[in-house]
């Protein structure tokens, strides 16, 4: 069976999208790995399309609400500002998988942003989105200094750029890689074949 891994950032809308339609369209065993997306731009020399170009920026966002609205999704809620800085809540997730929470509080982490709004860059909206997962706040928040969650973060985030990620979404189907939420049939459709051989 062909490895599946879905690498992620918090911060992302699109990886928001992918995440909510994962397990309609992938089957299981998906692992999901979450990368910090900025360090993965300084790795690159790449940078997010909602910055810098503003009408990159409306375009690019029209589009995630149009494909919000296409998936019959709540309507998005974009956090104000957007986008911030993600460590803090991308380390929580971290922890979050190593001690077997980490779907649930990724969901719970996207939906505070995109379909309520709010920020993530806020400890308190990354512990909220913890504690509906079945976490304990105060662990979460210890663990995010912890200097062992920071390195996992840092490792596999390294390890994804190594296999060649240089944006989320992204699927890996063994060493075939699709980038981006309107890749996701693309990759079901490669697991699918990979795996009748």
């Amino acid at each position: 069976m062909p490895r599946v891994t879905f690498y992620f950032d918090l911060g992302s809308p699109f990886a928001y999208l992918t995440a909510e339609r994962l397990h309609e369209i992938l089957p299981e065993p998906i692992a999901w790995q979450p990368v910090s997306l900025g360090a993965l731009f300084k790795l690159t020399g790449r940078s997010s399309w909602a910055l810098g170009d503003p009408s990159r920026r409306q375009a690019g966002m029209a589009e995630v609400e149009s494909r919000a609205r296409q998936y019959t999704f709540v309507p998005m809620r974009w956090p104000d500002p957007w986008p911030t800085s993600y460590l803090y809540a991308m380390r929580a997730a971290t922890y979050a998988f190593q001690v077997g929470h980490g779907r649930p509080f990724t969901m719970q982490a996207f939906r505070h942003a995109f379909a309520h709004g709010h920020d993530l860059a806020v400890p308190e909206h990354v512990l909220q989105a913890a504690e509906q997962a079945g976490l304990d706040p105060r662990a979460v928040d210890e663990a995010t200094r912890d200097p062992q969650i920071k390195l996992a973060l840092r490792t596999a985030t390294e390890a994804a750029h190594a296999r060649g990620a240089f944006g989320v979404p992204t699927i890996a189907i063994d060493d075939e890689l699709f980038w981006g939420d309107d890749r996701l049939r693309d990759a079901a459709a490669t697991l699918e074949r990979t795996s009748n051989r």
